[in-house]
């Protein structure tokens, strides 16, 4: 594209004049494509797909920007940049969206055929299931959009049937009655993290049980007075003295009169409520275990929808939340409520339905993890796949330590269907990748060669989620189908995944098994784990609670860029962002900043010519200060201190080069700049937008192509990325001298109401007279000084003040209020004292200088010899006024 005159430049940089432009551009010259290059290191991210049903919410905005970062500078370097994009088909939201948006034509789900059904939502899929993937590119993502992959794709669909069969032969697959995560609402099971437990006001009832054959009495409290109709035991503990004498006995439920034991069991807390428990081992989970313990009978009085059935004998068909009202009133009626009082429960409700999850003893399909988990466990702690930051390795640890088999089967009908066909009538059955196996093998298992497909049925359910995208960074590449392929050899494994640690288990976790189960190896090298977007008063943003701000909107007002850069300023890895607009619209600044200093230089007269000395020095500087800056930046991204980065380049960008690099080389008003001059600052200005663009990648491309003729094609997005250089440690010491005295005296002038037109003189009192020499050009240009006096005799009237052990005077005969300014230098030396005796306790105390390391220690006594110095000088000062 070519350039623009300096003339054509707004005063202000506009987004939304440039940001669908260039991210046009990026598309037609296809840079964010990938293939397998030999000659060329890939560099792979696969997407942490977000559900069709979503649109860009700020978790996204984040962890999106994240990845961009991440891919834009990878593609700089050289590497072959491959990000994956794509979406989960999650089973459960958009089943509940389709059933809405039938609902609102009328429609039940119940009316139609399973067909019917998925061509309803497959309609609906094809209309809403893109919306979030268009809106990250308002973000810039630079996603390989020709690799965008959904996870019930036909190919993708047959890997996840493949594996099921797979691991079903291996043994790994089973089928039975368990307890699970009930959602009465969707009628579905559910995982773990489909739960949402909430702090939930509640009333905690105290019945008695009457004991079987006496007039006694066993208290126990519940907050579901409703489950008492499926007890099957009380449970106290054996050395409880209270109790002792009922072990063996039998209680008898109220209302219904069932007879159930009194068992002793350790699980039960003496202290906590009444010391005795019932036992309703198809309703809580923790019952269900008791209950395998004991063998007690199990009965289940809920249907499918939360309502009672015939094992509850009493209120059949009415719902779980009616009953609990009625038999609360009964219950007191009759004399079984002793005591009711207001308790916290928290309570578990559905994460797409918002219903109360029960706990249910179900059929249903569970995956074996305990010997899958073990490579996944030992490659993480030995740091094969890290995590970032490290602290979540403990959490990572417990949960694959204590892992339990997985629940894989859903009762929905948007999914991958469970590849099981049952014979006949009967629970017998065959795992098969198509009905034609599954014929085939049914065959063989009943020996009957005739057996026809008209007599298998398919299990209904549907897979979980998880089971799909569990796979993602294999399939995505169809490596489950063609393992040697050309793209799973150079692609696999992948290099980052940037996730939310609340999925840490669910989904890495589960990826890290699949990688190691199908590829015998790690599904990526690093784990980079975003915090949660909270708001300022650290609440977690939400629809309910309305504390989101809608992105696309951020992103009209502030820009991409200034969106992108002020999350990033405060967002440490596994850390929450507590988030404000003002973090944009400081990005936004920030973007202006650059935008100024741009127009700055575009606007400057050039000659013919060479740099003066001041100049000279200003180039030597920044150099070394760019090749120091980017020696830390590389260190932030091998430590994936992603927000670290953006401050790093952060202060290159507005302190050193706008506030102090273009201050030192910025001609005279209506003066030319020299071209070695100008030709440096233009090379600092590509390096820096170099630097900044896979943070800010719609300015830096607008700037880069403003700042020369640019050929057919070319684009910073693909432009080489600065390398680190060597850098003068010398050099930037001397700089921070000149710039602390240069500070100082404009703190001066500010102080005293000094024009800073009006040049001052300033006089040094130095062992350094070496450092203030090399820079004594810039010092006089920037500190407005007419000229400075090296270690004479001091002036009467003067204000001093301390650059490290210099003492710097600046004449102000008439100037300065005596009194005043003796009171300033007494406060002054005052703190130096309490400062010393501060260094000096510490370094007598031999503990400290035997265990501190030998650095710490020098720097100690530097600390002493220094504040020793400026004592002495404030004394002088002192004496001559």
């Amino acid at each position: 594209m070519s350039t623009q005159k300096q003339t054509d430049l707004p005063a202000k940089y506009s987004p939304t004049e440039v940001e669908d432009k260039w991210y046009a551009y990026w598309l037609e010259q296809n840079y964010f494509a990938s293939k397998p290059d030999p000659d060329k290191e890939p560099f792979c991210i696969t997407i942490p797909p977000p559900n069709v049903t979503g649109v860009l919410h700020m978790g996204h905005m984040l962890n999106n920007t994240i990845q961009d970062v991440l891919v834009r500078r990878a593609r700089m370097q050289g590497k072959e940049a491959c990000w994956v994009p794509g979406t989960d088909h999650a089973s459960i939201a958009t089943e509940a969206r389709v059933v809405a948006m039938l609902k609102e034509q009328g429609i039940s789900k119940d009316q139609l055929s399973r067909e019917d059904f998925l061509k309803h939502a497959w309609e609906w899929k094809e209309k809403y299931g893109g919306i979030i993937l268009e809106q990250l590119k308002k973000l810039g993502a630079s996603c390989d959009w020709e690799r965008t992959r959904f996870t019930m794709d036909a190919n993708m669909s047959e890997q996840v049937i493949k594996v099921f069969v797979d691991l079903h032969d291996k043994g790994q697959i089973y089928r039975g009655m368990r307890m699970v995560n009930w959602d009465p609402e969707g009628k579905t099971a559910l995982s773990d993290d489909e739960v949402i437990h909430k702090e939930t006001n509640a009333k905690l009832y105290h019945l008695a049980y009457k004991i079987e054959g006496s007039d006694e009495t066993i208290t126990i409290a519940t907050v579901r007075p409703e489950t008492i109709l499926g007890d099957t035991a009380i449970c106290v503990h054996p050395d409880d003295d209270r109790y002792k004498h009922l072990h063996g006995k039998k209680a008898l439920v109220p209302l219904i009169d069932r007879a159930i034991p009194i068992i002793p069991d350790t699980y039960v807390e003496m202290e906590f409520g009444t010391g005795a428990l019932k036992v309703t081992p198809a309703h809580d989970p923790n019952d269900y275990e008791l209950g395998i313990k004991h063998d007690l009978e199990v009965v289940d009085i809920l249907n499918e929808d939360g309502s009672l059935n015939e094992a509850a004998q009493l209120y059949v068909g009415e719902d779980r939340f009616v009953v609990r009202k009625k038999i609360v009133k009964e219950l007191e009626e009759k004399g079984f409520l002793t005591k009711t009082e207001d308790y916290k429960s928290n309570v578990g409700y559905s994460e797409r339905t918002n219903a109360v999850v029960e706990p249910r003893i179900s059929m249903q399909w569970f995956v074996k993890m305990e010997e899958l988990t073990k490579p996944a466990l030992e490659h993480v702690m030995d740091d094969t796949i890290r995590l970032h930051p490290p602290k979540f390795k403990n959490m990572y640890r417990s949960w694959m330590e204590n892992v339990r088999d997985w629940c894989i089967s859903r009762q929905l009908w948007w999914g991958h269907r469970i590849p099981a066909w049952y014979i006949d009538d009967t629970r017998d059955y065959v795992v098969a990748e198509t009905e034609e196996q599954a014929v085939e093998r049914a065959r063989e298992k009943t020996g009957d060669t005739s057996l026809t497909a008209e007599r298998l049925h398919q299990d209904p359910d549907v897979l979980d989620t998880w089971f799909s995208s569990w796979l993602w960074p294999i399939s995505v590449f169809d490596g489950i189908l063609d393992p040697d392929s050309e793209e799973m050899k150079y692609y696999y494994p992948t290099n980052d995944l940037v996730t939310a640690p609340e999925i840490l288990f669910f989904w890495v976790a589960r990826m890290i098994i699949a990688g190691y189960e199908y590829r015998g190896e790690k599904p990526f090298s690093n784990v980079y784990l975003t915090g949660i977007v909270r708001d300022k008063l650290g609440r977690k943003m939400s629809k309910s609670l309305g504390n989101s701000p809608d992105p696309l909107g951020l992103i009209d007002v502030y820009g991409a860029d200034g969106v992108r850069t002020g999350m990033l300023f405060s967002s440490p890895a596994g850390n929450d962002l507590l988030f404000d607009e003002k973090l944009c619209e400081q990005g936004r600044n920030f973007n202006n900043k650059i935008w100024n200093a741009f127009r700055l230089i575009k606007g400057w007269e050039v000659s013919e010519g060479s740099s003066d000395k001041g100049s000279k020095k200003a180039i030597e500087w920044f150099g070394n200060r760019f090749n120091r800056a980017m020696a830390d930046l590389n260190e932030a991204f091998d430590n994936f201190r992603i927000s670290d980065a953006l401050h790093i380049v952060y202060k290159l960008a507005w302190d050193d080069f706008c506030s102090w690099y273009l201050e030192m080389v910025k001609p005279p008003y209506g003066d030319p700049i020299d071209r070695e001059t100008y030709n440096a600052t233009l090379g600092f200005l590509d390096d820096l937008l170099r630097v900044l663009h896979p943070f800010m990648p719609f300015i830096t491309e607008e700037i880069w192509q403003h700042m020369q003729e640019r050929g057919a094609g070319e684009s910073i997005c693909v432009a080489a990325y600065p390398e680190a250089g060597t850098y003068d440690k010398e050099v930037l010491q001397k700089g921070e001298v000149a710039f602390e005295a240069i500070a100082q005296v404009r703190n001066l002038r500010n102080s005293k109401g000094l024009s800073p037109k009006e040049a001052l003189k300033l006089e040094l009192t130095t062992e350094r007279q070496g450092v203030y020499k090399d820079w004594e050009e810039i010092i006089r240009k920037l500190a407005n000084l007419e000229g400075i006096a090296y270690n004479g005799e001091r002036s009467e009237g003067a204000a001093t003040f301390m650059v490290g052990p210099d003492e710097c005077s600046v004449p102000l005969a008439g100037q300065v209020d005596v009194e005043e300014e003796k009171k300033a230098l007494e406060k002054e030396l005052e703190y130096a004292k309490g400062f010393l005796r501060t260094v000096e306790k510490k370094l007598s105390n031999e503990r400290f200088v035997s265990n501190a390391p030998e650095e710490v220690v020098a720097m100690e006594k530097k600390k002493k010899e220094d504040t020793e110095a400026k004592i002495k000088a404030l004394e002088e000062s002192l004496a001559r006024l």
